[in-house]
Order: structure tokens, then C-alpha cells, then sequence
């Protein structure tokens, strides 16, 4: 395997940044506003998409420190890189989201008993309303934009800001239908502002349920989606002089891909134009999957070597 050093590091880490800070300056800003809305406007839908923003600003600081570190080059400790902090990164903030979910479903339903069994709540005022739709048109702004940083920069991390984003998006949406009923229809109504909290609770449940899954899967060595290993084999296969491609193993390591595989070619191929071959493999499947993708290939006769060669 021919070793590669990437100069695109600290622009990626830069950029990647750039979109964190960003999206905490949303953040902070949404996150004022929605408390302060919501209690200036007696919600407890809007408090609760309030404790959502805060969190947030927590994943936004940490997707900043383990970026930081997964963008560290490949050492004697860590031989593929520190990708794998990144991943790490991405599912700390899928489970951050389970316990901000815990506590608004939680809230929610309390208030939502208590009504049930006869205490009155305060009608939202119109306030609350308005924040809501600021919350929901900024966040939806700032998740299309840090998802398509994500797509260009390979970042599990960012992805799962954007994610974040959308899911605090989600709420809101439900945040301003729930306080919308309860502003437009009166008193009597009242309780769909916390059963609008419950369902802000369940969007982000949903959330976090996906980042948490599709991260597993990574940080267990997981094999890269079928198609992906399709387009992998289509590569190597491009090549006339390669035969029966097999023992192909992937995964991945933070934003990269990791690609073994076995390769057949003529018995008679000069040790030289075999090792010539499996390089051009893979200058090919880095230039398609990435200049930091990790690749071991394993060149065999196509016909066994006679015993008595041996």
C-alpha cells in the first residue's frame, strides 16, 4: 500500500468549524429568544424547544473538540488516524438527544396528567407564537446548510449537527402547532401546548435513534452499504488485467473509508507491472472515494503455483 499524506486537513478542519460557530451563533441567539418567549409567554412547548436549542449548543462544542482531535495525522499510536473520534463524536450527541428527550417527554406529560385530572393551565400567550416561527425558519435554514458541508466534507460529526438542526426544526414545528391551538382556540385548549412538547419529545427520540444506529454501526466495524461495495468492485474490475476480485472487507474510520480485497492477475505478470497495477487501483478508488481512504490489496496468480515451484 503506497502511504499518502493529506495536505487538505486543516482547510476540512477549518471549514468545518466555520459551519460549528455558525450554528452556535444561531443557536445562542434561538436559545434566548425561546426562553424568553416562553416565559414571557407562559409555554411550557416553547421552554422545552428552548432546553432543545440549549443542547444544541453543547453538540456544537462538541462536534469542535473531536473534530479537532479525528483531524490529527496518523502516528506511531494510531496507525489508521483518530477518524474513529469523530464517530465517537457524532454518537455522544445521538445520546445527548435521548436524555433532553427524556426530560421534555417527561415534563410533558406531567403537565398534560395534571390538566387530566382538573388543575387549569395558562393559556400561551402570542408571543410564544411568533418565536416559534423564528425558530422553525432559522433552524431549517441552518440544517440544509450544515447538511450539504456535511455531504462535501465527509463528516459524520457535522452530519449529525445537521441533524440536530433539523430535529430542534421538527420541534419547533410542533412547538407552533401545539401553542397555535392553544392561542387560537382558548383556555380550553390549553393543553395542547404540553402535549405539543410530547411530541417535540418523540421527533427527538427519532433523531437521536438514527445518529445512535448508524454510529454503532461504525465504531463496531460495520461493512460499508452494499452499493458502496458495489462501486468498489466496479472500480477494481475496470481494470482488463485483474481477475476474480474477492475477500473484499470495508468499514469505516471517522469520515474515510478503510478497503481490503484479493486480486487475481496472469501467473507470468512481472512482480513489477503487478505492483504497478495494484497501484493504479488504488490512485482510482481514492480518486473516487477520497485521497485519505485506507487500501490493502493482495495480488494471486490466477492459477496456483505448481508444487514442485514451491
Amino acid at each position: 500500500m503506497t502511504e499518502h499524506t493529506d495536505h487538505t486537513i486543516p482547510s476540512r478542519e477549518k471549514e468545518i468549524d466555520r459551519v460549528t460557530l455558525l450554528g452556535s451563533l444561531v443557536n445562542i441567539f434561538l436559545t434566548v429568544l425561546k426562553f424568553g418567549v416562553g416565559f414571557a409567554g407562559r409555554s411550557s412547548a416553547m421552554v422545552a424547544d428552548a432546553i432543545h436549542s440549549l443542547s444544541d449548543l453543547l453538540t456544537d462544542a462538541v462536534v469542535l473538540i473531536f473534530v479537532h482531535i479525528s483531524s490529527k495525522p496518523a502516528d506511531r499510536k494510531y496507525h489508521y488516524g483518530r477518524g474513529k473520534f469523530e464517530t465517537l463524536a457524532s454518537a455522544f450527541v445521538g445520546m445527548l438527544l435521548l436524555v433532553v428527550a427524556g426530560g421534555i417527554l417527561y415534563h410533558g406529560a406531567a403537565e398534560a396528567l395534571s390538566w387530566y385530572r382538573g388543575k387549569p393551565l395558562p393559556k400561551p400567550g402570542a408571543i410564544a407564537l411568533w418565536g416559534a416561527v423564528a425558530s422553525v425558519i432559522l433552524k431549517e435554514l441552518i440544517y440544509r446548510y450544515t447538511q450539504a458541508k456535511a455531504k462535501k466534507l465527509r463528516s459524520p460529526a457535522l452530519e449529525a449537527n445537521a441533524w440536530h438542526h433539523r430535529s430542534d426544526a421538527l420541534s419547533s414545528v410542533a412547538t407552533l402547532l401545539g401553542i397555535g391551538g392553544a392561542v387560537l382556540l382558548g383556555e380550553k385548549w390549553a393543553v395542547l401546548d404540553p402535549l405539543a412538547s410530547i411530541v417535540v419529545g418523540c421527533f427527538i427520540v427519532r433523531v437521536a435513534w438514527m445518529l445512535l444506529r448508524k454510529n454503532f454501526r461504525d465504531l463496531m466495524e460495520a461493512s460499508l452499504p452494499e452499493e458502496t461495495e458495489a462501486e468498489i468492485l466496479s472500480i477494481v474490475t475496470s481494470f482488463p488485467e485483474v481477475k476474480d476480485p474477492h475477500n473484499l472487507k470495508t468499514r469505516r474510520i471517522g469520515s474515510h473509508f478503510a478497503i481490503e480485497l484479493h486480486i487475481r492477475m496472469d501467473g507470468s505478470t512481472s512482480l513489477q507491472d503487478s505492483h504497478a497495477t495494484a497501484h493504479r487501483i488504488e490512485e482510482a478508488l481514492r480518486e473516487h472515494f477520497g485521497e485519505d481512504t485506507h487500501i490493502t490489496i493482495h495480488v494471486e496468480p490466477v492459477k496456483p503455483f505448481p508444487k514442485e515451484s514451491l
